[in-house]
């Protein structure tokens, strides 16, 4: 069963009871984070034995919120592959490249972990409903879960949406409400309906558990490597929540003894039109300033302001990593390329990642002979218009 403890402020520290059903710490403005009891499970859980069960992120499930198996609700989401692409490296201008391909997940992208983890656990708390704002894939992830649980979902997101996204929310049967500007401006829409009507919102790290299935990539990650971590792990960044759930899953298999002491350095990837990560991180900052005119064709990128963060920033300087930017012209180039050298459907954001690769080689930032995975976050097949 579930080793859920509690939940804790990252910010002032506080614990809140696991069992309730939880936003954020309000005093702290802040996501909260689920916290386990890794004492315990590191006596009661075999590394080897758990990555031996079936492929999906569920076989963390003592790692993972929902405290009866049944309640799982699941369309087989997780054990995506970690690939070498040694000609993409080439062209690139590095010698050792992996890719997360999370395209391969139900729903075509990353979004599938975390509304898996999410409605599972809210369901199991007596929620009957849901709204969420979205750039896109979240919101055909909440449609496709919610009506997998046989609830119900209100989806908002700006009206320049990516056609697939909005299809894949009507066709499940959920509220798709089209609203005029950013995620932001969605934001404040669907805050407004949860306020009136009662149905819980999924806010990306406005519920502590999207980032429990997203962190599940930090320990497929370990797994695939031979329970070994890659050097360097970059990451196309909007609102974050695989950056920081990945470290978390790292921190996590440390405290278990899963791996060693050995940490990558993590870097956030944004677009030139919307870097509002970079600019503090450049700065020396705590906390982003709003993106005003965001654009950017990775629409998973175009968030002007991410609610956590202070836990990016904080990823990026524990690590010693970095952030950059990228233009949309080079993540169609790095599109292209990933096809025609290795075969994979990269979304312009998994491009994002990749297209960083060129200028970090070219600073010294990257050694000779480091091992680099790039997250690939969906398929860009759901973005062909």
């Amino acid at each position: 069963m579930s080793q859920l403890h509690h939940l804790e402020c990252p910010e002032c520290g506080r614990s809140r009871p696991a069992d309730a059903l939880s936003t954020v710490c309000e005093p702290c403005d802040s996501p909260l984070l689920a916290r386990y009891d890794l004492d315990r499970a590191k006596t009661e859980l075999d590394r080897d034995a758990t990555a031996g069960l079936p492929a999906t992120m569920w076989r963390w499930r003592e790692l993972l919120p929902v405290r009866d198996p049944s309640r799982i609700v699941s369309l087989g989401e997780g054990g995506t592959p970690t690939l070498e692409a040694p000609r993409l490296a080439a062209r690139l201008g590095v010698r050792r490249l992996f890719i997360k391909d999370e395209g391969r997940n139900p729903t075509g992208t990353f979004k599938s972990r975390g509304m898996a983890a999410a409605v599972s656990r809210a369901a199991e708390l007596g929620v009957k409903g849901f709204v969420v704002p979205t750039a896109g894939n979240a919101g055909g992830a909440l449609a496709a879960y919610a009506a997998r649980a046989g609830l119900s979902a209100h989806v908002f997101m700006p009206d320049d949406a990516p056609p697939a996204n909005r299809l894949e929310v009507e066709r499940a049967g959920a509220g798709l409400h089209l609203v005029k500007g950013l995620i932001s401006d969605a934001g404040r829409e669907a805050a407004r309906m949860a306020r009136e009507t009662g149905l819980f919102d999924v806010s990306t790290l406005k519920e502590p558990y999207r980032l429990e299935g997203k962190k599940t990539m930090g320990f497929e990650i370990a797994l695939d490597l031979g329970w070994t971590l890659p050097d360097v792990i970059v990451y196309p960044t909007g609102g974050g929540t695989g950056l920081i759930g990945i470290w978390k899953a790292i921190d996590e298999m440390s405290r278990l003894g899963w791996i060693g002491s050995e940490r990558p350095r993590m870097v956030a990837v944004q677009a030139e039109g919307c870097a509002p990560v970079v600019r503090a991180f450049r700065g020396g900052l705590d906390r982003c300033e709003f993106a005003a005119g965001a654009r950017t064709l990775a629409a998973g990128l175009r968030v002007p302001k991410p609610y956590a963060d202070r836990l990016i920033l904080r990823t990026l300087r524990e690590s010693g990593g970095t952030a950059l930017t990228v233009t949309d012209e080079e993540m169609i180039r790095t599109r292209e390329a990933a096809a025609a050298c290795e075969g994979l459907q990269v979304c312009l954001e998994g491009a994002a990642a990749l297209a960083a690769l060129p200028p970090l080689a070219a600073s010294g930032w990257l050694r000779p002979g480091e091992r680099i995975l790039c997250l690939n976050t969906g398929t860009s097949l759901k973005d062909l218009a």
